[in-house]
């Protein structure tokens, strides 16, 4: 695992298609923004290990399209 010190605005690229910015970070919460291919599935961990439980719950989008910080 790679372990990265990042503040507000710094981007982390992954390959050649992947932008990982920070976007804010308040009260203990870190938010990110994620550019990538439209053809790339991106999920938070828990919904991913929820979905191979069988939960019936319907996951919510994988893409969150939101410009505001």
């Amino acid at each position: 695992m790679l372990v990265l010190s990042r503040r507000v605005g710094e981007r982390i690229l992954i390959g050649e298609n992947i932008s990982v910015t920070v976007v804010r970070i308040a009260g203990g919460a870190v938010r990110l923004g994620i550019e990538a291919p439209g053809d790339l599935s991106i999920m938070r961990d828990e919904l991913r290990e929820d979905s191979g439980r069988g939960n019936k719950e319907p996951a919510a989008s994988a893409r969150e399209t939101s410009t505001t910080s």
